[in-house]
């Protein structure tokens, strides 16, 4: 494709304005003035001609994945390669898509000739998570004379893949690792003697019947006792819910600038990834599963730095969806798929009482084996009659009003949660994360499992 280029354009205001004038006030001198308008077409014609082959050969290469972290600056390596033995410079621009900022539309590079590579790091910003496909690169490069630019199109076919931002969660739940934290939190001895056998060693006169074991006891013809110790690997489950409620938008932590609005799945996210690498620092198994009105993934607990790339590629691209969530299929699913007793960490919203009565109606399907955590962020504007800022007209009133009732509904919820065996947190907004992993570290060392 050829465009004019402001040569071109200067060219002609230059030339064929003023000599048109002047065929028009001297007709004497109109030979003259055609034999000048033609050079300067003929100039032009013949630019075109020799710019056919200016981006000939050239091929731009960039990897098939390339990895971003949400709100945070990247680049997206290109390589430029040209055939023809001088160096040339061209413009790049990149199709970047719509949920990308990029400070540069447009790139100018030089690039060596005999098919030396030239890398163009491109930076941009991802401002959501998921992945979004970079398809094409606009290449510009201009005529020997520079009266025409050529532009073409350069096929990618590349992927973005843009993950959630976890500094801030992390640094938060690295206070829980260490003896004293800044949440105040102190790593405590763990409690009871564990029920993961270690070893037989002869019997001494403390030891309990039931510690006994009597087909040893049998074999060697004088007591055996069995040793326990404390459960070192358990399976932990993260369940994300992404349904309608996790749409609702709230504060969330920028680490650069002010806070920015976001909705409750990004922190649901955010807390599943972190709870993930924390149960990999204890040596714990983690899996993942994610639903809304139906299961969508469910990855199986392992352990490893692997896995928690697949939990990661897996919950990068879930986006709420407009759905109420259907719970009983939900627990019949984790009922079926899971026999050995592990913890459920489930990440969902409960404030909307019909799926609150859902919930609890289906939850001994769950409860009976396994030791379920119900992790619930304080949605907006619920909380107790008498906490938060003072009120500051008769509007805040009836909104404070609401919000205690719904919150009292909500504690209700809870209420009957724990009757049916399970544990039942509210936690805060901005401490979503830090709060899920001190729920997990206390069971662990409480030994609830």
């Amino acid at each position: 494709m050829f465009v004019p280029s402001s040569r071109l354009l200067y060219s002609v205001a230059a030339v064929l304005v003023p000599f048109a004038t002047v065929v028009g006030l001297v007709p004497s001198q109109a030979a003259f003035c055609f034999l000048i308008i033609s050079l300067l077409v003929a100039a032009v014609i013949l630019d075109m001609a020799r710019g056919f082959d200016s981006l000939e050969g050239v091929t731009v290469l960039c990897p098939p994945t390339v990895r971003l972290v949400k709100d945070r600056k990247g680049t997206i390596p290109l390589i430029v390669r040209q055939p023809q033995p001088a160096d040339r410079e061209i413009v790049v621009g990149l199709a970047m898509p719509a949920e990308f900022n990029s400070g540069d539309e447009l790139r100018r590079v030089r690039i060596p000739g005999e098919n030396q590579p030239s890398q163009l790091n491109w930076e941009c910003v991802g401002t959501k998570r998921g992945r979004f496909p970079l398809l094409a690169c606009y290449l510009e490069a201009f005529s020997p004379w520079g009266f025409w630019a050529v532009r073409t199109r350069a096929e990618l076919k590349s992927e973005l893949r843009v993950y959630p931002d976890l500094r801030t969660d992390r640094r938060q739940v690295s206070a829980l690792f260490l003896q004293r934290g800044a949440l105040g939190t102190r790593i405590r001895r763990q409690a009871g003697k564990g029920r993961e056998f270690e070893k037989l060693r002869e019997y001494v006169p403390s030891d309990t019947f039931e510690d006994i074991h009597w087909k040893a006891t049998a074999k060697r013809g004088r007591p055996v006792t069995k040793v326990f110790q404390i459960e070192r690997t358990q399976e932990i489950y993260v369940i994300v819910d992404g349904s309608r409620l996790s749409a609702r938008q709230v504060e969330a932590a920028s680490n650069d600038g002010p806070n920015k609005k976001a909705n409750i799945l990004e922190r649901y996210v955010n807390a599943a990834l972190v709870l993930c690498w924390a149960a990999e620092r204890q040596g714990d198994r983690f899996g993942l599963i994610t639903f809304a009105d139906k299961v969508y993934d469910f990855i199986r607990a392992r352990n490893g730095p692997a896995h928690f790339a697949v939990c990661r590629e897996s919950i990068h691209t879930l986006q709420p969806k407009l759905v109420a969530p259907d719970f009983e299929e939900l627990f019949a699913f984790v009922r079926l798929r899971l026999r050995q007793r592990s913890l459920i960490v489930l990440l969902t919203a409960l404030d909307d009482p019909l799926l609150g009565e859902s919930f609890v109606r289906h939850l001994h399907v769950l409860s009976r084996q396994h030791l379920v955590l119900v992790c619930l962020m304080q949605p907006p504007g619920i909380g107790p009659l008498f906490s938060g800022p003072e009120v500051q007209s008769t509007d805040d009133i009836y909104e404070r009003l609401a919000g205690h009732l719904r919150w009292k509904r909500l504690m209700e919820v809870g209420v009957s949660v724990r009757r049916e065996g399970a544990l039942f947190s509210l936690m805060d907004n901005e401490r979503l994360s830090a709060q899920v992993v001190s729920q997990y570290l206390e069971a662990r060392q409480r030994q609830l499992l």
